[in-house]
């Protein structure tokens, strides 16, 4: 399942496969339900938020240099209230799946 967003510079893909979210609970020391549920209760540390989107950059087709360049670039340094929304949104496609496939079968 994947989300597209515009981040940065243009629309971007992001996409959390199995390996990207094993790697996304290594990096934040926490399994993908206690994740979701720190970003969807607000009680996130930044990292939640940055490697979510960073490795679900690389995961939409992002290469892992230039995920690296994006977040530093347009999430480091930026206010929260700008990439909480899309980590919170790529976490809501991995937990709930896609808005469009959910649309589509209750439309």
């Amino acid at each position: 399942m994947t989300h597209v967003a515009f981040f940065g510079d243009g629309e971007h893909v992001f996409a959390l496969p199995p390996e990207l979210i094993m790697e996304l609970e290594r990096k934040t020391g926490a399994g993908i339900g206690l994740l979701c549920r720190r970003v969807f209760d607000r009680s996130f540390a930044l990292a939640d938020l940055t490697e979510t989107i960073r490795l679900a950059l690389i995961g939409g087709g992002a290469s892992p240099k230039e995920a690296a360049a994006l977040v530093a670039t347009y999430a480091a340094g930026r206010p929260i209230s700008e990439t909480f929304p899309l980590a919170a949104a790529i976490l809501e496609t991995v937990f709930f799946g896609s808005a469009t496939k959910l649309d589509a079968a209750h439309g």
